[in-house]
């Protein structure tokens, strides 16, 4: 069987053959379908890459109608219960689990890049007292390409590697920098002691005492939420990455402007979104009066539904499994009744089986990262540090990739042609 597509142009009535590799098509091939030479040949039209693959990748891969999510072919579920962040750091960067000497390397190079410069310290504290702690991330992310200038050699192995290890060691300092300076408290320093997620929440919550000890479950349960986070294929922010990486600036730069894509309400801010519906909602005897809201299109119904997913976000099931963890240290949230029983009548609701509208990552995110006092506008810091890894992998994939140009889409161009100019004195006259 030949894999092709013969595609007949009815206004000229030529036939072409157009080859199929990977279920999809070249679109420039499209480009041989002309009226005739002078005009331009045919393109596609795709707001939003709704049908559209912009590259090969061999990072993440997902079903969404199946509710399948794997790292390098791993199941996020096994990821979840029996890996850590650091390990599925690794496995995103390199494309294999590593061995107990590279995952020691690693995790000591990591570790011991967590300290900033301290002109980060000083460009950080100059922040107006009330700044988004996701500005701030953005703006110091970018800021370190002015401090490893040797960053923009992104065609040395060796470069690339250094940079990589410093970015993830770095994002969770500069994320509780931001952190505390919204709050008014002193920047607390790396303790290099501490693990990846113990060290974080040193880093946002010591006060006084000598040494931070973390509650382990709460540990445990926010390296769970760094893996969930980890990469998600080609969504905005990743495309942002490659977007901007695709000029082939150094990795700072491209992922700052992936921060910049995640600190979007569409994308970073749903499930603050998510939290702000559940207090609306307020009890479990309002949600009938919320579900025919939603019905009726005079409500939102938010943490439901995926671009992707057509089945149960399988993070979301994880998540739910980590707020149990959490809540038996913090006390549970009187949010939760009312998120279960809305995520159990949506569940059952015609309406919304039909749509194929079931719990996304968000629903219940938003819970735990409230109960560990966080305020809204550090949630998206907190996905910002998990995505770190995969922005990179996909950074990295991107600079190796041979096939791949500088991004620069088409477009449909639908102003007005070849107007004559008339001079502000006649205009004004």
């Amino acid at each position: 069987m030949t894999e092709s597509l013969t595609v007949r142009d009815n206004r000229t009535g030529a036939e072409y053959e157009i080859p199929i590799v990977d279920g999809t098509i070249k679109a420039a091939d499209l480009g041989q379908i002309k009226l005739n030479d002078e005009e331009p040949g045919l393109a596609t039209y795709d707001p939003g890459f709704v049908n559209t693959a912009s590259c090969r990748s061999s990072i993440t891969y997902i079903d969404g109608e199946k509710g399948i999510l794997e790292y390098r072919g791993y199941p996020i579920e096994q990821l979840a219960e029996k890996s850590n962040f650091l390990e599925v750091a690794y496995l995103l960067i390199h494309g294999d689990l590593p061995s107990k000497e590279q995952y020691e390397a690693w995790v000591h190079e990591i570790t011991f890049h967590t300290f900033v410069h301290e002109n980060v310290k000083g460009f950080m504290q100059g922040f107006r007292y009330d700044a988004h702690p996701m500005g701030m991330l953005m703006a110091s992310v970018g800021a370190l390409s002015t401090f490893y200038p040797e960053s923009s050699r992104i065609d040395d192995p060796d470069n690339r590697h250094i940079q990589i290890v410093r970015m993830i060691a770095k994002m969770p300092t500069l994320g509780a920098w931001s952190f505390r300076h919204a709050q008014g408290k002193p920047y607390v320093y790396p303790d290099n002691e501490l693990s990846y997620a113990e060290n974080f929440l040193s880093m946002l919550f010591k006060m006084s005492e000598t040494k931070y000890a973390a509650d382990p479950r709460i540990a445990k349960a926010l390296d769970v939420l760094f893996i969930l986070h980890a990469d998600h294929e080609q969504n905005c922010s990743t495309n942002a990455v490659r977007s901007v990486g695709s000029s082939q600036v150094d990795p700072y730069s491209a992922v700052a402007a992936g921060i910049g894509a995640l600190f979007g309400p569409l994308h970073g801010g749903a499930n603050e979104a998510v939290l702000k519906m559940l207090r609306r909602i307020g009890t479990v005897e309002n949600i009938p009066a919320f579900i025919e809201g939603v019905k009726n299109g005079e409500e939102r119904l938010m943490g439901f539904g995926h671009r992707v997913y057509k089945n149960f976000d399988p993070r979301a099931k994880i998540i739910k499994k980590a707020c149990d963890d959490v809540f038996e240290v913090t006390g549970v949230n009187p949010l939760l009744a009312v998120a279960k029983e809305l995520e159990k009548i949506a569940l059952e609701d015609e309406y919304f089986i039909k749509r194929k509208l079931y719990p996304n990552v968000d629903f219940y995110s938003g819970l735990i990262y409230e109960a560990l006092e966080f305020p809204p506008e550090m949630f998206t810091v907190l996905f910002a540090i998990g995505r770190a890894p995969g922005w990179l992998a996909q950074w990295l994939e991107l600079v190796q990739d041979k096939e791949q140009k500088i991004a620069r889409p088409k477009q449909i161009y639908t102003g007005p042609r070849t107007l004559d100019f008339v001079s502000a004195e006649e205009r004004w006259a």
